[in-house]
């Protein structure tokens, strides 16, 4: 029990779900978690870095970017859906790793995901103000100071995206249920935005615009997005390009911050009413759907609007108004602006929860484990992140964001994987209500995949995870270590 590599058993983490103290409310239903996850996945990924990542990396062929990386997180999603059933307690992938690899991976990706989950809520919090204030400026001839337009606007200071992550913490901590009716209500209309730019944009598509379909590949300038680590060029020697057979790579391990959002839905299983049941559907169903949509809309509007000319920061509302439809234009931006909301709040509520199973294993100060006795939601950790995650949106770029939370997940999702392996062999005596097929093979080429993607993501991107990452070790060994439940003994452990 001194070792770092300790594991904490799927039924010690069970019992810490009775704990009335630090037990949360169980009142999610298959339906809310397919709810949940399509209401995280659609969101910032189509509806901003679509047009980045076709106007800098892919072209048209950035419908072919979402397909792998719709793959990717297949692969992905079958090791999720598996440990989501066996061990149904919040955190995801920092629950996952205690049980199957041990204590030390299982603060690292912890600490990985509290990484992803914040700034993935800042990224949409930006993306999300982009679009208001598109609306704004558009349909009502407002417009916001530049200084409080945010960065990506030339400005200082993003006021509408701080304050959107204030009032989603309120929602938060007023209870779980009321987040899944809004987030009801939302998805129907981001879905339906979604449809309209499907049918109405199928009229107005140019045969040219996809000419060339996989525009001819172009050296990359170092330091400009997309720049691809030298980790590619080590390994599998050739130079990094945007545009081509490898920019559709390039393109994915951006556009794949469009996929995060059923590794979040893992984060609920404890809220979740009959989770061995429910978390697979939730899951895989979300994620479905969403590939789907995804393809479509990549197509209609690379069709509707020449690559080198979209939009950065709303390229499906500025291809309607690219081809005279202003009404178009303001329904999507409007649409896309409520839609973000829900992805905000759902990043967020992920965010929470992993803080709080680490808070009650005691590798976080075991204050912020504690559930509000009316709401029964963890209202400390839930106030404290939002109000650091709102300065984090109100002074940051989406790009950089972006690429550092794809990282993070990515990372992730190779040590779900890989838990996956393990606990197989260690624990082959546990109930599966879903089981990933072919294991060994799906999880080993899931954790390909992912690493792949990594690799295409700029160098620097890899540099500030890895500092992210040292520090998170340095802080495990100083504190989490000492104050662990799992390495006490006595009353304190209640194991």
């Amino acid at each position: 029990m001194n070792s770092p590599f300790r594991t904490k058993t799927v039924e010690q983490s069970i019992r810490d779900t009775e704990e009335p103290e630090h037990a949360l409310r169980k009142s999610l239903s298959a339906w809310d978690l397919t709810v949940f996850g399509v209401g995280v996945i659609i969101g910032t990924g189509i509806f901003v870095l679509t047009g980045i990542a076709a106007r800098n990396n892919a072209g048209p062929a950035t419908a072919l970017a979402f397909v792998a990386a719709g793959i990717v997180c297949a692969l992905a999603a079958l090791c999720y859906a598996e440990f989501a059933s066996t061990v149904p307690v919040a955190g995801s992938a920092y629950t996952f790793s205690y049980a199957s690899i041990g204590e030390l991976p299982a603060w690292i990706i912890g600490w990985d995901l509290v990484l992803e989950f914040a700034l993935g809520t800042a990224v949409v919090a930006v993306g999300w103000s982009g679009y208001v204030r598109h609306l704004m400026d558009t349909n009502l001839g407002w417009t916001l100071p530049t200084s409080l337009s945010g960065p990506d606007a030339g400005g200082h200071f993003d006021l509408l995206a701080f304050l959107l992550v204030l009032v989603l913490t309120w929602i938060l901590v007023v209870g779980t249920k009321l987040s899944a009716r809004i987030t009801a209500v939302v998805v129907a209309i981001k879905v339906t935005v979604v449809l309209l730019v499907i049918i109405a944009g199928l009229f107005f598509i140019k045969s040219d615009n996809y000419s060339p379909f996989i525009p001819p590949a172009q050296p990359q300038a170092e330091g400009v997005s997309g720049w691809h680590s030298p980790l590619v060029q080590l390994l599998f020697g050739y130079e990094p390009t945007n545009f081509g057979v490898m920019g559709i790579f390039t393109a994915a391990s951006l556009i794949f911050f469009a996929f995060i959002g059923f590794d979040v839905v893992a984060t609920a299983a404890e809220e979740t009413k009959n989770p061995q049941r429910d978390m697979p559907r939730g899951i895989l169903g979300s994620l479905l759907i969403c590939t789907v949509l995804y393809v479509a809309v990549t197509l209609v509007v690379t069709g509707m609007q020449k690559y080198s000319e979209m939009s950065p920061t709303a390229p499906l509302a500025e291809a309607f108004k690219s081809v005279n439809q202003p009404f178009f234009s303001g329904a999507i931006s409007l649409g896309a602006s409520v839609g973000l909301i829900t992805v905000c709040m759902i990043l967020l509520l992920g965010q929470t929860r992993v803080f709080f199973a680490m808070s009650r294993d005691g590798l976080l100060p075991r204050v912020f484990s504690v559930t509000h006795p009316k709401y029964r939601t963890p209202y400390r950790a839930t106030v404290l992140l939002g109000v650091v995650i709102a300065v984090v949106a109100g002074f940051t770029s989406l790009e950089k964001l972006a690429e550092l939370v794809n990282i993070g997940t990515l990372f992730a999702f190779v040590v779900v994987a890989l838990g996956v392996i393990i606990l197989r062999k260690t624990r082959p005596d546990l109930h599966r209500a879903f089981r990933t097929p072919w294991v060994p093979v799906v999880p080993i080429l899931s954790i390909a995949a992912s690493f792949w993607l990594m690799l295409n993501l700029p160098a620097e991107t890899w540099l500030r995870f890895g500092i992210w990452m040292v520090v998170g070790v340095i802080v495990y060994f100083a504190y989490g270590r000492q104050h662990s439940r799992l390495g006490q003994v006595g009353a304190d452990a209640k194991y």
